[in-house]
């Protein structure tokens, strides 16, 4: 989960620079600015998602409790 929560965050950051920094409103692959910059908002909260659904399998584990 840790390993996932880092690529979408990855992939996020680089979908927001592209979206942001290409000033054409075709951003890449046909995929508009408005689309780009949501799937990086997407990214960016399966990001925060996945490290919050880590840190709370941590504290399970440290308690003893299996899922």
């Amino acid at each position: 989960m840790h390993v996932a929560s880092i690529v979408s965050g990855l992939i996020g950051v680089a979908t927001f620079f592209v979206a942001t920094v290409l000033k054409s409103a075709e951003a890449t692959f046909g995929i508009s600015k408005a689309d780009a910059l949501a799937c990086s908002a997407v990214l960016m909260l399966m990001a925060i998602w996945f490290a919050v659904g880590t840190i709370h399998h941590m504290k399970l584990e440290e308690k003893g409790e299996i899922i």
